[in-house]
């Protein structure tokens, strides 16, 4: 027998391996998976018992639509290996099937949870779209029949608007990245609204449209935008985090547009209300305007000038009739008095006449000089009248009556 190098042996079993499982369908639960820098993915699909390795080169790994995730149930769609350096044989994956259900219906369920759990549908950051726009721009594919739709009822509802249209991709790989690319250059510029949209088609046709490059640029947006992609039961993600959900294109245009019939019914309605506001607020200022010329009448300078002048008229007459009054009763006085007078002067004098009369009687009586004083003598100490119990022993002093002065001194003070 031919003795084998391992390399050697190693290339028979690749061979054979890869002629005999050029092509398989496994079905397995995904463990161990490892996201390599370069793009390829490594992991292993098991059973209850038993082990497979398999790998997902990049170009394979770009084509996915769903996340890997532990536990998950596929079905692998590839050829068996042999990796020569370890002897080991392994599954390449040409493309992977969610168990159960298809590839895009998981990877949108995986791509909204993600994009919830970071807040891109939340109600509160919802920006409202303005009533009346005078400027939108539509994100959309330049020869597709929706938009066509879109300025058909433009140009029914409301003429007054420009509208900018951005050619691009709605459907391939390159869709997505075409759609996100424009809705950021059309941000940046003074558009009122974005719609971004296209017509019905199969979920894979709708797919550029959940992708999480476009929901990230529509969420950045300062710009209200308008999610309007397929029909009336098509939900796509780009429809979760814009401003606006529509359920068609020509829909986004009427929910984003005023109708100009309804604007001049709207604006007929306007008129005649303002009317009779006007006709309203004009009666109102009338009537006040009258009952102010008839209080300013009742109170204007003119007005207070007469009644003042009336009042000062009347306090003069009554103050001529009080000063009349005052001196026709002092006149009275005055003459009661005039007739009274000289018998009251006689009568004061001659009481004056008594008392002085009386005076001069008591003076008399106690002059001293008219008055017999034996016994009596005034006192003096140095030129000054004392009295007697102000003396003291050894002092000088003066006696002195009308005819006699003596000079003393005292010798002995006894008090009684």
């Amino acid at each position: 027998m031919h003795t084998l190098s391992v390399s050697a042996l190693n290339e028979q079993i690749k061979g054979l391996l890869e002629t005999s499982f050029s092509r398989v369908l496994v079905e397995g639960e995904l463990s161990r998976i490892t996201f390599h820098n370069s793009g390829h993915i490594y992991f292993t699909l098991k059973d209850s018992s038993s082990t497979l390795k398999a790998v997902m080169f990049r170009g394979n790994a770009s084509k996915l639509k769903f996340q890997l995730q532990e536990g998950m149930k596929v079905v692998l769609d590839g050829a068996i290996t042999l990796y020569k350096p370890r002897g080991e044989y392994q599954i390449n994956c040409f493309s992977i099937q969610p168990s159960g259900q298809g590839a895009l219906a998981l990877a949108f369920e995986q791509l909204k949870e993600k994009l919830s759990l970071k807040g891109y549908f939340e109600q509160n950051i919802k920006k409202s779209l303005p009533k009346f726009p005078s400027k939108i721009a539509l994100v959309t594919s330049g020869t597709g029949a929706a938009l066509q739709d879109m300025l058909r009822v433009a140009n029914s509802r409301y003429r007054a608007l420009e509208i900018d249209i951005y050619d691009v991709l709605v459907q391939g790989e390159r869709a997505a990245s075409s759609i996100a690319h424009a809705i950021n250059i059309a941000d940046k510029k003074d558009y009122d609204i974005i719609i971004t949209g296209r017509g019905g088609g199969s979920m894979e046709d709708l797919w550029a449209f959940n992708e999480e490059i476009v929901a990230d640029a529509i969420f950045r947006a300062n710009t209200p935008i308008v999610s309007a992609v397929g029909h009336e039961i098509d939900w796509v993600i780009s429809d979760f985090v814009a401003d606006v959900r529509a359920a068609t294109p020509s829909v986004a245009m009427q929910v984003c547009l005023p109708d100009t019939n309804e604007l001049y019914q709207y604006l007929d309605g306007l008129s005649t209300q303002f009317t009779q506001v006007i006709s309203q607020k004009i009666y109102n200022k009338t009537q006040e305007l009258e009952h102010l010329s008839k209080s300013y009448s009742q109170h204007s300078i003119e007005k207070q000038l007469i009644q003042k002048t009336r009042e000062v008229t009347q306090l003069k007459e009554q103050f001529l009739q009080n000063i009349s009054f005052k001196m026709q009763s002092y006149s009275n006085d005055l003459q009661n008095i005039s007739a009274r007078f000289p018998h009251a002067i006689d009568s004061i004098l001659n009481y004056k006449q008594s008392q002085l009369n009386n005076l001069n009687k008591m003076l008399e009586s106690n002059n001293p000089k008219l008055k017999t004083k034996r016994g009596f003598a005034q006192i003096s100490k140095n030129k000054k009248v004392i009295d007697i119990s102000e003396l003291n022993i050894d002092d000088n002093f003066e006696v002195q009556s009308d005819e006699i002065y003596i000079s003393a001194k005292v010798i002995k003070k006894e008090e009684k």
